[in-house]
């Protein structure tokens, strides 16, 4: 655990245009390929993040291929979800879009006596939608922070409650936002909080909504509307406003290659927590299903669905740190 504890610390979105290999759209070849064990069978249970709820189906299922008896159940209402159930074992992955918290962590370890194992899976970048008809060109976070924010801690020098305040003109002028937002229980919005709010607290007017699909849907069905969720949730209905650091700094598009680089400024890691006893080997279905995630199989699937994948350096940095051949 101290050799992936460290890896993750390394491997952090600050320090993540550190890491050696390619962490873009394309799938690194040198990844290897899964092949099926024998012996595999038994029961895995998914509980915590909706944003990694699609890729966790899909790796499921991708799964199932390989080992049709085993059977898989995904929930998928949020990362604070995530750590009571893996703490009280009604399941085995715990997916979340955001870093356990220090209070959960120590949940955890005070039942098990050690604590849980932090797996990055992926890389996701937090994109600010707005309706396709909307001409915004580009947004600094103290700018979102003033949208989205009651209290700007992020220094801008006052409140931005109407589309004429960031440039717009004629019939953008006089409008109002409709902010939509993830709910408290999520992730994505602990997330947007800590980075593009500093920290703050959110207007009482945002539009709390139980999903990432719902958040764009209804920032979709608004002209008006400015929301926030992964970069994998994007519809035609959408579009996702090129950010910048601060309002001296150039805005980037959410890109594989921006988030490569770190010049995105909401790139994260996606992670699945898991159970891994420090002097224990995992057992066959966790152990088999966390390889396949890692090959070249499983990284194909989240590039399908819209992340950023990981490169074989990683791979197989967090395999060897599990005692997983």
């Amino acid at each position: 655990m101290k050799t992936l504890k460290n890896f993750v610390v390394a491997v952090s979105m600050a320090g993540m245009a550190s890491l050696s290999g390619p962490l873009m759209g394309d799938v690194d070849p040198n990844l290897p390929d899964y092949e099926r064990a024998s012996g595999v069978s038994g029961n895995l249970s998914s509980i915590g993040s909706d944003t990694l709820n699609n890729l966790m189906t899909l790796w499921a299922e991708a799964f199932s291929q390989f080992y049709p008896n085993v059977n898989v159940q995904i929930q998928g209402a949020g990362s604070s979800t995530a750590p009571p159930a893996l703490t009280e074992g009604t399941a085995t992955l715990a997916p979340m879009s955001r870093g356990m918290r220090q209070s959960e962590i120590q949940e955890f370890e005070a039942r098990f006596g050690y604590p849980p194992t932090e797996l990055p899976v992926a890389v996701d970048m937090l994109a600010v939608f707005v309706n396709k008809d909307n001409p915004i060109e580009a947004l600094s976070l103290p700018q979102i922070d003033a949208i989205f924010s009651a209290t700007r801690r992020c220094g801008y020098a006052e409140g931005i409650n109407r589309w004429g305040q960031l440039g717009l003109t004629g019939s953008w002028d006089n409008r109002d936002f409709a902010l939509y937002s993830r709910n408290a229980v999520s992730g994505t919005y602990g997330f947007f909080k800590d980075n593009a709010l500093c920290g703050g607290d959110f207007r009482a007017s945002i539009n709390e909504q139980p999903g990432s699909s719902s958040v764009v849907q209804g920032v979709s069905e608004s002209i008006n509307g400015i929301g926030y969720s992964g970069i994998g949730y994007s519809t035609s209905g959408v579009r996702a406003v090129p950010l910048a650091f601060d309002d001296s700094s150039e805005a980037v598009e959410p890109t594989p290659e921006n988030a490569s680089s770190g010049a995105y400024p909401l790139s994260r890691y996606l992670f699945i927590y898991i159970n891994k006893h420090p002097n224990r080997d995992l057992d066959p279905v966790t152990r088999e299903f966390i390889k396949m995630v890692y090959s070249k199989q499983g990284q194909e699937i989240v590039e399908r669905d819209g992340f950023v994948t990981l490169p074989a350096a990683v791979s197989e940095r967090v395999l060897q740190s599990l005692g997983i051949n």
